[in-house]
């Protein structure tokens, strides 16, 4: 069973969702692709159709540890707009689960008010829509359940946090360093 679940809405961003599931899958993290449409395939906001795992009514909650969001334009208000998702974000909240969210996506968890004051990062300019969060300019932002980051030029380090929260650090840095990762900061 698939430890994560990732959300492909319509005008999702396709670096954001494809670089999450690759590097999650060479860390041995089980991560589902899941439609929210009544298709498997679901076309980004680049024109890029890419065929998801499963349908939202097939995935399984109750095994997953982690919803990951990610961003894109009308993706985010499309993943806001689906009340199944967003009532399982919401149990996953209230179960101090992991939600992680890219780019405009955390302003999902923003505008269902569950941030509660924790610090959290998003692409500039959305930080009007986090809710109660505290704002944070830095390209990855962990506070207690919430793993956000700013954008498709931040989902490798985005996607590293994800593997050291659902692993280790360690499999992270190896992932980082078999992929030739440099950090530039």
């Amino acid at each position: 069973m698939a430890q994560a679940l990732i959300f492909l809405a319509p005008g999702y961003e396709e670096v954001e969702m494809l670089t999450v599931v690759d590097l999650l899958r060479r860390a041995d993290i089980a991560v589902d692709m899941v439609s929210i449409t009544d298709a498997l395939e679901v076309t980004s906001s680049h024109n890029v159709t890419i065929r998801a795992d499963k349908l939202f009514h097939q995935a399984n909650f109750d095994q997953a540890e982690m919803i990951i969001l990610p961003g894109g334009i009308p993706g985010t208000p499309n993943l806001l707009a689906y009340k199944p998702l967003t009532e399982k974000i919401q149990e996953f909240a209230a179960a101090k689960k992991w939600l992680s969210a890219i780019c405009a996506a955390p302003t999902v968890y923003g505008q269902l008010g569950l941030f509660h004051g924790c610090k959290a990062t998003c692409y500039p300019g959305q930080e009007k829509n986090l809710g109660d969060a505290t704002y944070v300019i830095q390209p990855v932002v962990q506070d207690d359940i919430f793993i956000t980051s700013r954008g498709a030029g931040t989902t490798i380090e985005f996607a590293a946090a994800i593997i050291a929260r659902l692993k280790d650090k360690k499999t992270a840095d190896t992932v980082l360093e078999k992929i030739i990762y440099c950090s530039h900061r």
